[in-house]
Parts: C-alpha cells; structure tokens; sequence
C-alpha cells in the first residue's frame, strides 16, 4: 500500500505552544497508511538516559526504539497529540500508531480532510513522563530562585553589618578616604627627606 509521505506538509500546528506539526494536501481514506515513523533504531538502553533528547523516540518492543531526532526529514515526527498537554475544542485525534516488525507507521483512524492536521495519540505512559518531568523541572527552578535569594539576602547583610562597623564589604575595594589617609605619613616622611 503507498504511503502519503509527497501529499504531507509541515507548518505550525493548530495546537497552541506545540511547534510543528503535520499536514496532509489530498483527502486520506479511513485505515490509510499514512507516513512511516523513520529514524536511527538503536535499544532503549541506548537512548533511555538522554535528558530532553528522548522527546521523538518510538517504543517499538522490548529491544527497539526508534529516534526520529536526528532525522529532521522525518515526517512522522511532526505529528502531534490532540490529546497532550494544550487541548483545543473541536480537534481530536484523527490517526494512529501500527507497527509492523521493527517499523512503525501513522494510520488514520478515520478519513482526514485536504488541509487537515495529523494527529495521532502518544500514549498515557508519555504524558506522565512529561508530566512528571514538568513537575521536576519547576521543583528545579523554585530550589533556584530561592538559593538566589537566601544569597542575595547573605550579601546585603554582610553590606549592612559593614557599613555599621565602617568596615568595606568582603569583595569591595577601600573607600579612597581611608586610602588617602594611610598615604598621607608616607608622603610627610620622604618631604623630609628632601629637606636634609
């Protein structure tokens, strides 16, 4: 059965914040075969501790992944999930995941109108992964922010309690008063010396 790869087109998705996404020129049959999820296929040993690199891998079994990202020509890769993070009214998803051996291709689920957007369910296991992952990274961020301010509260101590004794801050440099003092005998002495 051909493949629609010639009749597909990338462009920004309909989905708010989800970059690009998949687009099909020609009306697609129920039960098509749409496009072939194509990449490097390595294990998920390989692949399963790249942070935020992982974002395009296909599980296809145990033994086997596919990892469309250093595959920008795939277009596979473009089609998102209606059912993601950002949910628009009114789109749902139109296609579907099949494998077959070691490969895996987008089929649609029903008949996808010229000009329409492919989408296609990434599964519950992926959103609570990047569920969790979002939940770590603003843990990550708050911890940030807040070692940001207890240091910057530490500095304007150390700069308050400096300013009470007279003392400069650790890190500043002396105030030219203070300067112009400790010169000041040295200057008297070599006068007189010039004088005897």
């Amino acid at each position: 059965m051909a493949l629609f790869d010639k009749h597909l087109y990338v462009k920004k998705s309909s989905i708010p914040n989800s970059g690009k996404g998949l687009f099909t020129r020609k009306t697609i049959p129920k039960g098509a075969r749409i496009v072939e999820y194509k990449g490097v296929i390595s294990s998920w040993k390989d692949v399963k501790d790249e942070d935020g690199k992982n974002g395009y891998i296909f599980f296809v079994n145990r033994k086997h992944v596919i990892n469309a990202l250093p595959t920008l020509k795939a277009l596979a890769r473009y089609a998102n999930d209606a059912n993601g993070l950002t949910r628009v009214k009114g789109l749902t998803n139109n296609a579907e995941y099949e494998t077959e051996g070691i490969k895996a291709y987008i089929l649609a689920k029903r008949e996808i109108p010229a000009g329409a957007e492919i989408f296609v369910d990434y599964g519950n296991d992926y959103w609570k992964v990047i569920r969790a992952n979002i939940k770590l990274w603003e843990r990550q961020a708050k911890r940030a922010a807040e070692k940001l301010e207890r240091q910057k509260a530490r500095e304007e101590a150390k700069a308050k309690k400096a300013a009470k004794t007279g003392k400069s801050a650790p890190g500043k440099s002396a105030s030219k008063k203070s300067t112009t003092k400790k010169a000041a005998p040295a200057k008297k002495k070599q006068a007189a010396k010039k004088r005897a």
